[in-house]
């Protein structure tokens, strides 16, 4: 009772709908039109590349991560060790050995055996899939041309917030035309996903039994 009246009433804090900070990008100034011309000198073309290129462009990041690994291990070791001592014959004493004490047997005086056998086995499996679409943008261009990339989505549905981001290098020759890259060909990518609400809360255990798991010395 002393437990239940000190735990905390659980409380849902409003989710924020703010949009997510990222990485600004230095935005550089329009190139002035040449005079005579309604194109600039910069992109202005009847063949421009829409593609993304210069820092400030959105590109649209199609994340498809199928990850799967398995591994399995199975030991076995075994040993056998016997020893026995006898004596058949002592210049005829072993007579009277028996004599003697009739529970001695000359011929089973020393026995001994052992045998040790282990088997261990083990295995291990995991998956992980993640399939989204984002749309990030161009906050670096690198000296050989390859573009530093970032952006995030938050989703919001019945006070359940879904929130992903992705940052990385791409190069230019991966865009397609469409202004679309695939994730795996994004350098030192960082896709996080998360969400946090009622179903987030519901998947943590309560604070009791993770203080009793700190303490606990087994």
């Amino acid at each position: 009772m002393v437990a239940t009246a000190c735990a905390p009433i659980a409380t849902h804090e409003p989710i924020s709908t703010k949009p997510v900070t990222v990485e600004h990008p230095m935005i550089e100034a329009p190139t002035p039109k040449t005079p005579g011309s309604l194109w600039t000198t910069g992109n202005g073309s009847l063949f421009v590349d829409n593609r993304a290129g210069q820092i400030g462009d959105i590109l649209t990041v199609a994340i498809y991560e199928v990850a799967e690994a398995n591994k399995e291990a199975t030991t076995s070791t075994g040993r056998t060790t016997s020893a026995s001592a006898d004596i058949t014959s002592l210049f005829g004493l072993e007579s009277n050995i028996a004599n003697i004490n009739s529970a001695i047997d000359p011929a089973k005086l020393l026995s001994a055996g052992y045998t040790n056998d282990f088997k261990g086995s083990g295995s291990t499996s995991r998956k992980e899939d993640l399939v989204a679409t984002l749309t990030t943008r161009v906050v670096e261009v690198l000296p050989n041309g390859t573009l530093r990339i970032s952006g995030s989505k938050s989703v919001t549905v019945n006070h359940e917030q879904q929130l992903i981001q992705l940052s990385g290098i791409v190069r230019q020759q991966d865009i397609s035309a469409a202004n679309l890259i695939d994730s795996k060909y994004i350098l030192d990518a960082n896709i996080i996903y998360t969400g946090k609400g009622v179903i987030d809360d519901k998947q943590k255990p309560g604070w009791l039994l993770r203080l009793l798991d700190n303490v606990s010395p087994f």
